[in-house]
């Protein structure tokens, strides 16, 4: 008995190209953009990167900028909840 390898392609053709599927926009991905770019999100992102600036130069610190990322995330989803979904399907 020999032994032959096919591919088995569930009734379609071999040669044909696979059709590139358009790819999926995550609606969250897309509001949390928008929202960081309100005046709102844009003041807390700002307090963040002056204390990332502010623990990073300094060699020893206990401080770090936990608050200021929380407080960045809660003004961002605070945002993103109220207009996410309207958005899906």
């Amino acid at each position: 008995m020999v032994f032959e390898e096919k591919m088995i392609t569930n009734g379609e053709p071999e040669d044909e190209e696979e059709e590139e599927e358009e790819d999926m926009v995550d609606p969250l991905e897309t509001l949390r953009q928008k929202c960081e770019e309100t005046e709102h999100c844009v003041h807390f992102q700002e307090l963040l990167e002056h204390c990332e600036t502010r623990v990073g130069s300094r060699s020893s610190t206990e401080e770090d900028c936990t608050e200021e990322l929380m407080d960045f995330l809660h003004a961002r989803d605070h945002c993103v909840s109220n207009k996410l979904f309207n958005s899906v399907k």
